[in-house]
């Protein structure tokens, strides 16, 4: 569950913060300069919690004037009211952060907290839960960071770090067979993975030599075709319309990997708030 990397934090902070304070935060221009003030954060609702490092880069980069004292951890599930954090000091400085904080908290604690849900589902199976490229653009590192907190995993991080040969890479190729030999020959040490959309074509994979294959759109009787088919010749991952409530099934299969777009890609923020306090 390693963070990203502290520049890459401070890179996401800059940019919500150029776009949300600018040249200033006109409306804590009315507040006493010398205000202090004292403010906690909570939760309205339970989930997981993840973003702890993004909310105190924004207050580092404002003010280093503000203090946060932590009363939870990234990965902890939460309960409904529970104080996150309690923060002191300048009062517009807590104003002027309060909504970029709560943006990257709420955003990256929704994601941990379906990770987690769709993670329950499946345990005890052995089979783990995939996330996908479809992310909130720029926010890529730090939605797979959520997705860990909420006890999912990573597939790969962008088209640098692994090979999916899909359909049209299939076409474009001619064949299963010449994609798979290309991947081998240009990449030999990067993970590849093709995906197929019938049991034929789980066939040709296999007999072209892969060792992991994506099965988009199978049923779950195809599911269990697919991993006698295999016989742990490569490892097996499904995908497309993976709702909650099918996962226990298509886990029971056999299959290696469930991926789930919706995990970063419906991201519903979790409602947390900062309450001041006198």
């Amino acid at each position: 569950m390693n963070l990203p990397s502290a520049e890459l934090i401070r890179a996401d902070v800059a940019r919500a913060l150029a776009e949300d304070v600018g040249a200033g935060d006109l409306t804590a221009d009315l507040l006493p300069a010398d205000g202090l003030g004292r403010a906690r954060i909570i939760s309205r609702e339970p989930g997981v919690l993840c973003g702890r490092a993004w909310v105190d880069e924004i207050f580092r980069q404002l003010d280093p004037a503000v203090r946060i004292e932590w009363q939870t951890a990234d990965g902890d599930v939460l309960a409904q009211d529970q104080t996150l954090c309690r923060l002191t000091g300048p009062v517009r400085s807590l104003f002027t952060g309060e909504r970029t904080a709560l943006n990257f908290l709420q955003t990256l604690s929704g994601t941990a907290t379906v990770a987690h849900t769709y993670a329950k589902a499946v345990a005890g199976t052995g089979c783990r839960i995939l996330d996908t490229r479809k992310t909130v653009p720029g926010l890529r590192l730090a939605q797979k960071y959520a997705v860990r907190c909420g006890g999912a995993h990573n597939h790969r991080i962008g088209l640098f770090d692994a090979i999916l040969i899909k359909e049209n890479h299939i076409y474009a190729a001619g064949s299963i067979q010449a994609a798979l030999q290309s991947a081998r020959q240009l990449h030999p040490d990067v993970m590849t993975e093709i995906e197929v959309e019938n049991l034929e074509q789980l066939r040709e994979a296999l007999d072209a030599g892969a060792r992991r294959v994506l099965l988009d759109n199978f049923s779950t009787a195809e599911l269990r075709q697919a991993v006698e088919l295999a016989q742990g010749r490569a490892e097996l991952e499904a995908s497309g319309n993976m709702e909650l409530d099918r996962l226990r099934e298509v886990a029971e299969t056999g299959v290696d990997y469930i991926s789930v777009g919706a995990l970063t890609k419906h991201v519903r923020a979790l409602d947390l708030s900062m309450r001041f306090e006198d």
